[in-house]
């Protein structure tokens, strides 16, 4: 699968870049960023080239891999749609409602594959924690999430401006709003939602079967190293996962597996796409909406 990497920021570097250089199923043909320099040092670094154009490298792929801000994600990823490209995108997948349901247009009509780096879904143990949950929830099951994080209080993340901009719930919110919805059954409703300084959310959930699940998140809390805890209660008593995904480029990798076999005809198309991108932003948006 040919591949192209659109952004050359932290992430790219430590996660996008490595990942798509590695696997055996990719050809990494080259790197775009709006810094020439930028792009040419990860190039450099992954073995590839440097387009000069985004243009240049759309047409040149099968699939674009994007590692940019979601603003400019939400443009870009329409963009690669529509010239028949697959899409790797990051989350959230753009900056706001209306820029995700464009993105999610763009791919259903192309009838390209998309993926979602959700990180924590790509994680083999939080794979095999989901799979040993006992059975559907229901009216019997509560779920907790707390993710209370320091990384916008210093680090490479700080100084990036859209999490500065939006903070934990479209930061962190993405993953967390999948693993809970994974782990109790679909979202239907945001029960309450408050937020209160610094960037501290906390938000309740009804879910399909009856379910209900609470959260507290945040990204600028004196927090290192950040506290990561989720927990199902029900009949089968406490079922709670407690780990941080270290192996980033790991988990990349199992995504690259999936989406090569589909892009291959050999396995099913991904199931977090871009739908799915769009309805956690659809949540985080009602989110947003409640606690104001």
């Amino acid at each position: 699968m040919r591949v192209g990497l659109v952004g050359a920021g932290p992430w790219a570097h430590t996660v996008h870049g490595p990942a798509l250089a590695a696997h055996p199923g990719v050809d990494l043909r080259g790197v775009w960023a709006r810094r020439p320099d930028a792009a040419a040092e990860l190039a450099a670094t992954c073995l590839t080239s440097a387009y000069a154009t985004l243009d240049e490298l759309i047409g040149d792929v099968d699939t674009v891999a994007f590692a940019v801000p979601p603003s400019v994600q939400g443009e870009l990823a329409v963009r690669a749609a529509n010239a028949g490209k697959h899409v790797i995108c990051e989350k959230p997948l753009a900056a706001d409602l209306d820029g995700a349901r464009a993105v999610e247009e763009a791919v259903r009509k192309a009838g390209v594959h998309s993926s979602v780096v959700l990180t924590l879904r790509y994680d083999d143990g939080v794979r095999s924690w989901l799979d040993g949950l006992d059975g559907p929830a229901d009216a019997t099951t509560v779920g907790s999430v707390r993710w209370l994080s320091g990384a916008l209080l210093g680090g490479p993340y700080a100084t990036s401006s859209w999490r500065a901009e939006h903070g934990a719930l479209l930061d962190i919110g993405p993953h967390v709003l999948d693993m809970i919805d994974a782990a109790l059954g679909p979202i239907t409703r945001v029960a309450w939602a408050h937020y209160s300084e610094p960037d501290l959310w906390r938000f309740a959930l009804d879910h399909e079967g009856g379910a209900q699940s609470t959260a507290v998140i945040s990204v600028r809390l004196p927090v290192d190293p950040s506290e990561v805890e989720i927990a199902v209660f029900g009949p089968a008593g406490v079922q709670r996962l407690s780990q941080k995904v270290g192996d980033a480029v790991g988990c990349y990798s199992n995504l690259l597996d999936e989406l090569v076999a589909a892009v291959a005809g050999t396995g099913p198309a991904p199931q977090l796409d871009a739908a799915r991108g769009l309805r956690l932003q659809e949540i985080i948006d009602e989110i947003g909406s409640a606690a104001r």
